[in-house]
């Protein structure tokens, strides 16, 4: 339970700055500063966009590894381009679920 109190001042600016990222993170204010103070990861929650184009970036590289496997016989040079192309695309998802 939470029952004690702690006020801090800070400016209208730095007040409304401190909203925003506690709105971004899925957080309330007074869990936003708690978590900040104790140096606790704080992980900004993705927008309807972002994900979207999550999504769009998987379905790219399904299709990608698809073309490569399809031009393995006739094309392996072009195959190895694609599947190098579906590889970065994998990468850069890693690096953006971190």
């Amino acid at each position: 339970m939470k029952r004690r109190i702690i006020k801090f001042r800070c400016t209208v600016y730095e007040k409304k700055l401190l909203i925003v990222k506690a709105k971004k993170a899925g957080l309330s204010l007074s869990e936003y500063c708690r978590r900040s103070a104790f140096e606790d990861r704080i992980v900004e929650r993705l927008s309807e966009e972002q994900i979207a184009v999550y999504q769009m970036l998987v379905k790219y590289k399904i299709n990608f590894k698809r073309i490569a496997n399809m031009f393995k016989k006739h094309n392996p040079k072009l195959a190895n381009e694609v599947l190098q192309l579906a590889e970065e695309i994998q990468t850069h998802l890693n690096s953006f679920a971190e």
